[in-house]
């Protein structure tokens, strides 16, 4: 029954000292003793002749009182002794005749057997009023021990209800201390839970932070390799522009160089030209005045040229690989005093070691003093004049 009730307890919202047994108690025995009063009041009820079923009935229990029972039954007694008693005679009666007297005879039998019944009537009624009393005192006594009994149940429930209230009580109390443990478990949970989303939350921001820091540094490294290579592209770009121009400088010497000495060889030539031009101007000039002195000057020529070869023919240094077939003529420009002011290649060898050669021995040779002692005639015509080269001729 207590855990029946403390189930209950649990399932209901209610305190069940909100309702108790205290109220149900009184009412219970308001009611058994208003049953008790009740019992023993009689409401009047009208009067009726009595017969021989009364005094049946008048064992029953009525609700009467037995004083008006008892006062009921004397009325009753004295109405029906009040023609016996004191009869009123006529002023001229008449002689009863036998009918009357027979019906006068039965009617005073009639009235005894009323008063016998009467009289048997009010000690039915004592027996009655004495047996409800007795009946009122056993149902009081039953009323009350029910009472004392009902009050004895009650405050058993009563008590049993406090059981029950202080058992839910504990049950409640269990049962908030559960809740609220639940309740503090749940919060130190989410607590948790809180706390473990932040620390997680905490730890990716870390992490984003440190990928973005990476990224940044990988960013800041690329492109520190960026400019480092863009440096170096520059570098090496401006290495290949000094290269560039360090070859084209080369070059611009190279070919000035090539060009100088392309003048200096036009020159050379161009001198050549002229002097050529200018002796054979001064053969034609002085053509009348050669074929005078033809034979001397051709002997003078000769002998200057001979000089010249022997002198250059001492000084030269034959190639090593140069062969008795190869052969090369060299024009050789002299200035007054016998110096050489130019030499160049008029039929040349096919190789220039040869043909340097050549040219070397004029220039060691060089100067051909001997010019001096010609006349001054004959000078001019030797200041210029061809030789040509024959390692057979030498040899």
């Amino acid at each position: 029954m207590g855990k029946g009730s403390a189930n209950m307890a649990v399932h209901s919202p209610r305190d069940p000292q909100e309702v108790g047994y205290k109220w149900p108690t009184i009412l219970a025995i308001g009611v058994h003793v208003a049953i008790v009063v009740f019992s023993l009041i009689s409401w009047p009820s009208r009067t009726a002749e009595p017969d021989s079923s009364s005094i049946v009935q008048a064992t029953l229990v009525s609700t009467e009182t037995f004083t008006d029972q008892a006062q009921q039954a004397t009325e009753q007694q004295a109405a029906m002794n009040a023609p016996a008693e004191a009869p009123t005679e006529p002023e001229a009666p008449d002689e009863p005749s036998a009918s009357e007297q027979q019906a006068a005879a039965e009617q005073q039998a009639a009235e005894e057997a009323a008063q016998v019944a009467a009289a048997e009537e009010a000690q039915a009624l004592e027996a009655a009023r004495e047996a409800a009393e007795a009946e009122a005192q056993r149902r009081a006594a039953e009323a009350a021990e029910q009472a004392e009994q009902q009050a004895a149940e009650a405050a058993e429930r009563e008590a049993e209800a406090e059981a029950v209230a202080a058992r839910q009580r504990e049950v409640e109390e269990a049962r908030r201390q559960q809740e609220a443990a639940e309740q503090q478990r749940q919060e130190e949970a989410e607590a948790e839970r809180q706390r473990e989303a932040e620390e997680q939350q905490r730890q990716e921001e870390a992490e984003a932070e440190r990928e973005r820091e990476a990224a940044e540094q990988q960013r800041q490294e690329e492109a520190e390799a960026e400019r480092q290579r863009e440096a170096e592209e520059q570098r090496l770009r401006e290495e290949e522009a000094a290269q560039r121009e360090r070859e084209a400088e080369a070059q611009r010497q190279r070919e000035a160089e090539d060009q100088q000495r392309r003048e200096a060889e036009a020159e050379r030539q161009r001198q050549a030209a002229e002097a050529a031009e200018a002796a054979m101007q001064r053969q034609l000039a002085g053509e009348a005045e050669a074929a005078a002195n033809a034979q001397q000057a051709e002997q003078a020529a000769n002998s200057f040229i001979n000089i010249v070869r022997r002198a250059v023919e001492q000084a030269w240094l034959i190639p090593a690989g140069a062969s008795d077939s190869m052969s090369a003529t060299l024009q050789v420009r002299l200035g007054p005093s016998g110096e050489v002011l130019a030499t160049s290649i008029v039929t040349s060898s096919g190789d220039s070691a040869f043909d340097r050669s050549v040219m070397q021995a004029v220039e060691h040779a060089a100067p051909f003093g001997e010019l001096r002692d010609l006349p001054a005639d004959q000078q001019r015509n030797l200041r210029q004049f061809n030789l040509r080269f024959t390692p057979g001729d030498v040899r």
